[in-house]
């Protein structure tokens, strides 16, 4: 059993000598709890206080070092906290009392689980002598959470507070990031202990692999070289390793076609020629149909999941695969690998860099003929849009232009449907931690709050939450958080008046049979809510647009107003569809550019 020292941060001021040898600080649980955070480098939290959390609320009301945000909603926090850490690579962290107050993170914290989020989730906990009794506000939030985080922990002695903290901030954004939950009993919280600094860590079964193993490295370098339909198919792990540079050196060096799935929009630059855009479910007919078409997959980061491969068996048929990742769990779990590779993206990427030079001195790489294919598919298949034939605005086009407008630079929060769709295929991304969205979980409401999370890591870039009517009215009450905190974040509301997405599955799949899915609050409905009121009420800038001539007044207006949120109300057509389309449980060879331009559909 092996013991790591979590060095203390150099931001911190070294003891001297006469410190050295100073009986250590008494301090109470929760006094340990803000000094952990503060020693280790964070400046942020999102939460909101109650019973069981209210003695390190005591604490933290002292606080100089660290801002808390006092959200109206938990779950407002743990996407807050997603947000921060999703646009900063820095760990994000969200409190919560007992009972609901937990529960109602763990929402957020299934969604941090799924895309790899690092983040902290500290929640309060009744007395431990009254936990397994019923008591009230007490749900047993470890066992709840346990199979949605990396770990989860119990504090029930104010001792264990320092190396506790120290271990899950250490665990939450090593190795594959993800969310670590700390419950810390009220007990503990007042509860008083010698206050230990550096704290020593005890994980010995945590020992993430990051170097890889040479010869996989130089066999994945040679299928590499001898390849002539290659892809890359990059997921967010790239993001997360921080490794968009090193896949840029890469992909250029080889010469082979990129494609980025939802989660790694901006991992590769979209004005780089080698981009094909993103493949799966929605993705361009290039990037679906160079995968269906490759002799080899070079996976990096990416978890071959049910939206990108479509019918397994089917997926990307004559290839051999070389899966890079950091989890070893994820190698081979869908589809199997012929070079698996354990590693940190950003150093595999590296090593094959230098592993594929070497190999192209006695196989030279040609990939001309390739190129000639992909380059016809597309001028074949470009990615666009039909005008609506009902007057309204286009939903793309909206998206498009907001884009546009705000340039590479802003962070795009999107909630989850259609605009969280046409938001990856119609802003153009050109830097990682540019695009966030609630990718495996699928959590609508995750683009406001995540929205404002990111406002806070990155004041001086723009955000923007693309949210849909049905998404925003799931924690739209964080308005009031961002208007009362200052945080200036830009929302627009793509109003189809509809659950747009399953609206187009019904459309296709069901006969057109639209069940429970008009909301009542876009072109001729009764409008309930106003968005425009309701962001008026809330202290935003609130505006409607219902023409095309007025689109890009009104994002120009939202962009440059910066004392207070901006709400757009974009009234678009409730019949626009997403489009590329590959219908579920079929292989992606039956990609359906747009209604008309593909095989019958007999069935879901």
């Amino acid at each position: 059993m092996s013991t790591e020292s979590i060095p203390v941060p150099t931001a911190a001021k070294a003891p001297g000598p006469a410190e050295r040898h100073a009986a250590p600080e008494v301090l109470n649980g929760s006094a340990a709890i803000l000094r952990s955070l503060e020693n280790l480098g964070v400046t942020d939290v999102f939460g909101l206080p109650g019973g069981a959390i209210m003695p390190f609320y005591d604490e933290l009301m002292s606080s100089t070092a660290i801002r808390h945000i006092l959200v109206r909603h938990e779950q407002g926090a743990g996407h807050a906290a997603e947000g921060y850490a999703s646009a900063t690579g820095r760990i994000g962290v969200a409190i919560a009392t007992s009972g609901p107050g937990a529960t109602n993170l763990v929402t957020a914290i299934a969604d941090a689980y799924m895309d790899s989020v690092p983040l902290l989730a500290i929640t309060g906990q009744v007395f431990s002598t009254l936990m397994g009794t019923d008591a009230f506000q007490e749900v047993d939030i470890v066992g709840i959470t346990m199979p949605i985080t990396k770990h989860s922990f119990l504090i029930t002695r104010p001792e264990d507070v320092p190396a506790t903290i120290a271990a899950a901030i250490h665990i939450a954004p090593t190795g594959r990031p993800g969310p670590v939950l700390v419950d810390v009993t009220k007990d503990a919280q007042q509860g008083v202990a010698p206050f230990i600094w550096p704290p020593k860590v005890d994980l010995p079964g945590y020992r993430p692999v990051t170097k890889a193993h040479g010869k996989q490295i130089q066999a994945a370098a040679q299928l590499l070289a001898e390849a002539k339909r290659p892809v890359f198919y990059v997921g967010g792990g790239v993001v997360r390793a921080k490794a968009s540079a090193e896949l840029l050196k890469l992909a250029e060096l080889v010469g082979a076609p990129v494609v980025t799935t939802l989660m790694a929009r901006g991992a590769f630059p979209d004005s780089n020629p080698l981009n094909l855009g993103m493949p799966g479910m929605h993705g361009t007919v290039p990037a679906v149909l160079a995968i269906q078409e490759s002799d080899l997959l070079i996976s990096l980061g990416a978890r071959f999941d049910d939206r990108v491969t479509g019918k397994p068996s089917e997926f990307a048929p004559n290839a051999k695969v070389v899966h890079v990742d950091i989890d070893p769990a994820e190698i081979s779990k869908i589809r199997m690998a012929d070079v698996p590779i354990v590693g940190d993206a950003k150093d595999v990427i590296a090593d094959l860099t230098v592993a594929f030079a070497q190999a192209t001195k006695s196989t030279p790489s040609d990939l001309s003929d390739w190129w000639v294919r992909l380059d016809k598919l597309r001028e074949q298949f470009p990615l666009g849009y039909d005008e609506p034939d009902d007057g309204l605005l286009s939903p793309q086009y909206v998206i498009e232009r907001i884009g546009q407008i705000t340039g590479p630079e802003a962070i795009y929060a999107s909630g989850v449907g259609q605009h969280q769709m046409w938001a990856a295929q119609f802003i153009k991304y050109e830097r990682p931690n540019s695009w966030l969205n609630s990718g495996g979980a699928g959590t609508m409401g995750y683009g406001l709050p995540a929205a404002m999370g990111a406002k806070v890591a990155e004041p001086e870039r723009t955000v923007w939450a693309i949210d849909g009517d049905g998404c925003f009215q799931m924690t739209n009450q964080e308005l009031a958080t961002c208007t009362i905190n200052k945080i200036p974040i830009k929302v627009a509301i793509i109003n189809n008046s509809s659950l747009g997405m399953v609206r187009q599955w019904q459309t296709l799949f069901y006969d057109g049979r639209h069940s429970f899915t008009d909301l009542n609050t876009g072109h001729d409905t009764v409008m309930i809510p106003d968005f425009v009121k309701m962001a008026d009420a809330y202290g935003a800038l609130g505006i409607r647009v219902t023409r095309k001539e007025d689109v890009d007044a009104a994002i120009k207006l939202a962009n440059e107003t910066n004392d207070r949120p901006v709400v757009i109300d974009f009234i678009v057509s409730r019949d626009s569809m997403v489009w590329p389309m590959v219908p579920q449980g079929v292989g992606n060879s039956s990609v359906q550019y747009a209604r008309d331009h593909a095989p019958e559909w007999d069935e879901e």
